[in-house]
């Protein structure tokens, strides 16, 4: 079994090989290929690769490169994790919308349409060249923003799931508050990509008896400390949101305490620095506890069981993916990407039913399924009116005047990356 990685010289990537040296029972890599343009990085992402791979006893072999093309050929499945204009790019996104006073965040909000109209055309060409090379390969997305690029690859009639962490994190802090393994909790993960909430906790699969009011009882100050939201709110509302909704349901409050400090991307540039020189360091032979601050926790274990599901090996039968509606929601069409439970198999995801979805959530997500509908056609389409008319649409905006404002802002900074402009 043959997997490429495009984006191999991400600092997350020995979180990926640890995954891969752990549970190769799961999915038996012979050949893993780390992709990506930046020789420096890749040279030690992939020395460090090679250290786990072998303090581990795991007999795959491991390459890197700088050419796509010939990085994926012939690869089974293609993980994307990539970064369109890197850090600098990112730092952006999360300072210039505050400045119209608006959440400057990397996958939300005006930010989040810039980081999509830098990707979707990036991430389309990738996966058009996959297809040359292996029309039977599987792309498993974990760039951001994951609904909207995974949605582009669908669209464009690829073999694609997405892939996010927000779901097995719950998963695994769930089971640690309950005391049991984490493959006993099921949860009733609903909504789009960072848009999620989780209206039950099950213990023993989908039919499985509903936790979630005792965890809430019982811990309901721990998770809501960590979501950096009132308890209050969840007992009101009964369910627990992904802390994505703390943009949507304490915007003001974001944006003043955003404006008081460094970027999310400053940290993570000087996080990543110093990880840098870590892996060139010729001891390191496992992934260094700094990384867990990076983000992406769990991002390994969600992408071995999903890869090995994908190909025919022994993976989950139901996880937490992001693939095509196709009547899961009703009041979505059914060519949206939303995230939820879905059986997954050789031939893709299937999403499992969902009940019927208060209006309180069901109209949010309705209203971010719209933008997501104007961003990836601005994504691929270009142009300024296409982008105002997004950024409209966007609950977080929502105003012509701030539209305005944000769509000038976003083509000033980000127009080395969008051909149109």
């Amino acid at each position: 079994m043959k997997l490429a990685v495009v984006g191999g010289g991400s600092t997350y990537t020995p979180e990926l090989i640890d995954g891969f040296a752990r549970l190769r029972d799961t999915l038996p890599v012979e050949e893993l290929v780390l992709v990506d343009p930046a020789a420096d990085r890749l040279e030690l992402v992939g020395g460090l690769a090679r250290r786990i791979f072998a303090k581990q006893d795991h007999a795959g072999k491991i390459t890197t490169t700088t050419d796509l093309d010939a990085g994926v050929a012939g690869a089974d499945a293609v993980l994307l994790q990539l970064r369109v204009g890197g850090q600098a790019a990112r730092d952006q996104d999360e300072t210039w919308p505050l400045e119209c006073g608006c959440v400057g965040q990397e996958t939300t909000g005006a930010g989040g349409l810039a980081k999509a109209l830098r990707t979707v055309p990036v991430v389309l060409d990738i996966a058009e060249r996959v297809r040359r090379t292996n029309p039977d390969a599987w792309i498993i997305d974990f760039t951001n923003p994951v609904g909207i690029v995974t949605r582009a690859l669908l669209r464009a009639g690829h073999k694609a799931v997405g892939l996010c962490n927000v779901a097995i994190g719950f998963q695994r802090k769930f089971a640690r508050l309950l005391e049991v393994e984490p493959g006993q909790v099921h949860l009733d993960h609903v909504g789009l990509n960072h848009l999620t909430w989780e209206l039950g906790v099950r213990l023993g699969g989908p039919d499985g008896e509903n936790v979630l009011p005792k965890l809430l009882a019982e811990h309901g100050d721990a998770i809501a400390d960590d979501l950096h939201m009132p308890r209050r709110l969840m007992d009101r509302l009964g369910v627990v949101p992904s802390y994505y909704l703390r943009y949507f349901y304490a915007h003001d409050e974001v944006v003043r305490e955003l404006g008081t400090k460094p970027s999310r991307a400053a940290e993570v540039a000087a996080m990543e620095k110093e990880l840098l020189e870590m892996y060139g360091d010729p001891a390191l032979d496992e992934k260094p506890g700094l990384l867990a601050k990076r983000g992406g926790a769990f991002y390994s274990e969600a992408a071995v069981d999903l890869a090995a599901s994908l190909l025919g090996g022994g993976g989950s039968p139901v996880q937490v993916v992001n693939t095509y509606n196709n009547g899961t929601l009703p009041f979505l069409p059914d060519d949206a990407v939303i995230e939820v439970q879905a059986r997954v198999g050789h031939e893709g995801a299937a999403p499992l039913a969902v009940p019927a979805l208060d209006p309180l959530y069901a109209g949010l997500i309705a209203n971010v399924t719209a933008y997501e509908d104007l961003a990836l056609e601005a994504a691929l389409r270009g142009g300024r009116e296409r982008v105002f008319r997004a950024l409209l649409a966007h609950p977080l905006i929502g105003q012509y005047d701030y539209a305005e404002q944000l769509t000038d802002r976003l083509i000033a900074h980000n127009r080395e990356h969008l051909a149109w402009a």
